[in-house]
């Protein structure tokens, strides 16, 4: 399995959020990096034109006026292209990124996301004539309205399903996620917005880390059935340092 991460992410001076504190992707980097199947590859920033792919020439511009913040939301966008390019190839992969991506919109952004990292990465496969659909399975607390306004509906033939789960309990939760991989057809490959706030000790109060290991356990089972196991996840919200480590790593070791 593929640990997609670059020393930069570390930077927590682009922002002021819950998403740029101090300290959150370390403890992430320090459980991943102990295990030996896991290789880590450094990725490289995502081109002006694989951002315009989902964004707008406006908000382009807007984000970077600010040569931080674009230095790493550019970075975290082609840390998600290199985790959809191995995942393509059949080696699937976690992009432990920042900042996260799924509230940003063609034209607008915000919950501490600047650039769809998800959008950018599956529209950069598609551009490549790789892929004619896709499945996201959003697993943050919040629904990840800027992959939906970028990836539904749209003008072209590229076929996007989104699941946000809403279940009012952990068990309710993983039969809709079940559910609803049980009924997909015809997806080219997965990917989780792979935010980790639902968590029983963060924001959500809901999900243990057994079940973060169902879901990635979950994405390899489908991508396996559907489309030669092709199947990525990009970090998005978590926010307890104390046990987001452990939930990642869950995940994670379910996906592999």
């Amino acid at each position: 399995m593929k640990i997609i991460f670059h020393e930069r992410y570390y930077n927590a001076n682009y922002a002021m959020d819950p998403a740029a504190s101090v300290g959150r992707l370390e403890g992430i980097m320090k459980a991943l990096s102990k295990n030996p199947n896991y290789e880590i590859i450094e990725p490289y920033p995502a081109s002006k034109d694989d951002i315009l792919r989902a964004h707008t020439e406006r908000h382009y511009n807007s984000v970077k006026r600010n040569p931080l913040l674009y230095e790493l939301a550019s970075l975290a966008a082609g840390g998600a292209i290199v985790a959809a390019e191995e995942a393509y190839k059949g080696d699937p992969s976690f992009a432990v990124i920042r900042p996260p991506g799924h509230h940003a919109s063609a034209d607008s952004c915000w919950g501490f996301c600047y650039f769809n990292n998800i959008s950018i990465s599956l529209l950069r496969l598609y551009s490549e004539k790789k892929i004619n659909s896709a499945f996201i399975l959003d697993f943050d607390l919040h629904t990840g309205d800027g992959n939906i306004n970028i990836l539904q509906n749209r003008n072209d033939d590229f076929r996007v399903k989104i699941l946000n789960p809403d279940g009012i309990n952990r068990e309710i939760y993983m039969r809709e996620v079940e559910n609803y991989m049980e009924n997909l057809s015809d997806i080219d490959i997965f990917v989780a917005s792979a935010g980790f706030d639902q968590g029983i000790e963060d924001w959500g109060h809901l999900l243990h880390p057994d079940d973060y290991f169902k879901l990635g356990e979950l994405m390899k089972q489908y991508s396996e059935k559907l489309c030669k196991g092709r199947r990525y996840a990009l970090l998005e919200g978590g926010y307890n340092h104390n046990v987001l480590p452990k939930n990642v790593d869950s995940f994670c070791q379910g996906l592999k």
